[in-house]
């Protein structure tokens, strides 16, 4: 595992879980994503650490969320679930006011944000 990975820069295990939980709390408290924290199963504590997996898995870092639940496949993992271009635009809200909060490196930031915005977008599966 390279030494770096975005995983890394951010600040490995504490910043990406700070990134993860920031990001939940975001949701839970910001009336901007209410719809959005809505559909997620209560209480957030389970999706929460399996969101900080993913995160790190994503962003270079250990493989514990593949070894744990198998390949990503998000879309499929989310097709149960009606995603608008309004809930990804919700989901953006939160992870650009996270990203900002927990990344000190804003060029990495804004990176990372570019390449989650595509990865949203291809999560819509609902107009």
């Amino acid at each position: 595992m390279s030494e770096t990975t975005p995983y890394y820069r951010i600040g490995g295990e504490d910043k990406v879980r700070l990134l993860a939980n920031r990001f939940y709390d975001i949701m839970r408290d910001d009336p901007i994503a209410k719809e959005l924290y809505a559909i997620h199963p209560q209480p957030t504590d389970r999706i929460r650490e399996v969101f900080f997996l993913y995160l790190s898995l994503w962003l270079g870092g250990p493989d514990t969320y593949q070894q744990q639940y198998g390949h990503p496949r998000l879309r499929s993992r989310h097709l149960s679930f009606s995603v608008t271009p309004e809930l990804k635009d919700q989901w953006m809200y939160c992870m650009r006011k996270a990203m900002h909060e927990s990344v000190d490196d804003l060029p990495l930031a804004q990176q990372l944000l570019n390449a989650l915005d595509q990865l949203a977008t291809h999560m819509i599966n609902t107009k």
